[in-house]
């Protein structure tokens, strides 16, 4: 048992990595023998995951693990670091995967080949980003990510996706470009890709050389701002995710998380040795950007599957805004924000598909501006698997109204507690100079943009429930809304559990500054 838990570190990236290999090995035959292995890959990562939520909380939140593969010494070795913040991420992770991969069981695992494999290489990548200690290694999972995001976008064909996904690629192409220049600008000036190094080797830099530097990072700044979908570079997102398979869509929901999680990595750090406020205008004013963009997006769109990607420029705006503050209080109730609103545009995700399956035909038309499915759809509604749940439409309504308010942040729920912290946080760290006009516009935009979320979801929920159709009522397998219930009881415990909750959000967010300016 001690020596599993020395090694938790890197199970996270190993257990999907193998899971992957196998899978690959395996022919598209036996399609019921490869979900079986990825269900049991995905379950053995959510107990890995929990571990390291267990290990990690039981020290203050400075508690950090290096974890140096061949024990090599540092800058050699391939670094993974974990503490409270990257456990938090990989249990998110680690549930979104168990709830995705449940709901592809009913059929969405059969619409193409190799998705259990995409699957188990798209969780490698994303735990790696987010264990890495290091620049070259990040880019490195960012990739393996990535590569596994394009086929499984993809997946099931059709020429919606086929469009979509190709402004997907090319996107990222670039942004990995860039992302390479800015790591090789970096190494160049300081001679090391470990970030702790890079940091500590910050007030070293000559002066002819920090202009280099400084581009260096203005590159990683772009790369990891469009990954984490900032207005006006985050254009492709709703139509992407709009396009992909709802469970593949509902993974996706942590891929922009990705960008915001580096950034506040980079931001401390540098931030802790002479660096600090480096690009932290950028990141306000380009937050509350994305906060109003993705807000107008939401109520003109009425689609919902691309309303909900609208949704995901909204959180990663709000995100975004609350890294410029620098300030624990506020990263800590960020990251409690980034858990819940992650769960509820997955749930979504999941739900736009069960709203849209048993309306009629027609109805598409009182909607001038959907856009037309391809023939996919038919494809992908064939054999389906399970067993029917009782009271559809009543479980359908209760769960697509727990979802708007939690995305909207209304009260009693803990979307409505994760803003109000937010906003006090952001008020609180302003009380020595005066609250500024910027702090007060964000508040707004926040108050503005939760009110704007209901009334949109509520326009859809009025015509999916109220509105007589000639569709029938939709049949939902207890694997499809198992994941929901999941999702949404996950948020609920936050709710009920949200002093240990944010007293663990706010020890690691403590720990983390801290640390850093050690």
């Amino acid at each position: 048992m001690t020596a599993i838990v020395d090694h938790l570190v890197i199970l996270p990236i190993v257990v999907p990595m193998l899971a992957g290999v196998i899978l690959t090995l395996i022919n598209e035959r036996h399609a019921a023998t490869k979900l079986a292995i990825n269900i049991s890959a995905t379950l053995l990562l959510l107990v890995v995951s929990l571990l390291l939520l267990w290990k990690f909380g039981t020290g203050d939140g400075s508690l950090t693990e290096v974890y140096r593969l061949g024990n090599w010494p540092v800058p050699v070795a391939i670094t993974l670091v974990g503490d409270r913040l990257s456990a938090v991420m990989v249990a998110l992770v680690s549930f979104l995967a168990l709830g995705c991969i449940s709901y592809a069981a009913a059929r969405w695992h059969r619409g193409g080949s190799h998705f259990n494999t995409l699957f188990q290489l798209l969780l490698m990548g994303l735990n790696g980003a987010f264990l890495t200690g290091d620049l070259f290694n990040l880019f490195v999972f960012f990739e393996v990510m990535l590569a596994a995001s394009y086929g499984l976008l993809l997946h099931g064909s059709g020429n919606a996706r086929v469009r979509a996904g190709l402004h997907y690629i090319a996107f990222n192409l670039a942004a990995s470009s860039l992302f390479l220049l800015g790591v090789s600008l970096v190494y160049a000036v300081t001679g090391t890709l470990n970030m702790a190094d890079i940091a500590a080797r910050l007030p070293t830099v000559p002066a002819e050389s920090r202009s280099l530097l400084e581009a260096g990072l203005a590159l990683l700044g772009i790369a990891f701002l469009g990954k984490a979908a900032m207005w006006p570079i985050g254009f492709w997102l709703p139509t992407a995710y709009a396009a992909a398979s709802p469970p593949a869509a509902a993974l996706f929901a942590i891929m922009s998380k990705v960008g915001v999680y580096v950034l506040l990595r980079l931001s401390v750090l540098l931030g802790a040795y002479g660096a600090e406020g480096f690009g932290h205008e950028w990141l306000l004013y380009g937050g509350m950007a994305t906060i109003v963009f993705g807000t107008v997006g939401f109520l003109s769109s009425q689609d919902l599957p691309r309303m909900v990607g609208f949704g995901v420029l909204v959180s990663s705006g709000t995100l975004l805004a609350m890294l410029s503050y620098g300030d624990p209080a506020v990263t800590a109730s960020a990251v409690y924000y980034l858990v819940i609103s992650t769960l509820t545009i997955a749930c979504l995700f999941l739900l736009s598909e069960l709203l849209e399956r048993g309306r009629a035909p027609e109805a598409d038309i009182l909607a001038v501006t959907l856009e037309a499915f391809g023939d996919e759809q038919e494809v992908e509604r064939e054999q389906e698997v399970g067993i029917t749940i009782p009271a559809t439409m009543a479980t359908l309504g209760i769960s697509f109204a727990l979802c708007a308010m939690l995305l909207a942040g209304m009260p009693p729920l803990s979307g409505f507690l994760a803003k109000f912290m937010m906003m006090a946080a952001v008020i609180g760290s302003d009380t020595g100079a005066g609250v500024g006009a910027s702090t007060w516009v964000l508040v707004a935009l926040l108050i503005v943009s939760g009110f704007a979320t209901m009334l949109g979801l509520l326009r859809t929920g009025i015509n999916r429930f109220w509105v007589p159709s000639a569709g029938e009522v939709p049949l939902v397998r207890v694997v499809e809304i198992g994941p929901i219930a999941l999702f949404l009881g996950l948020c609920v415990a936050l709710l009920v559990l949200a002093a240990p909750a944010m007293a663990y959000m706010e020890n690691m967010a403590e720990g983390l500054y801290a640390l850093s300016a050690g």
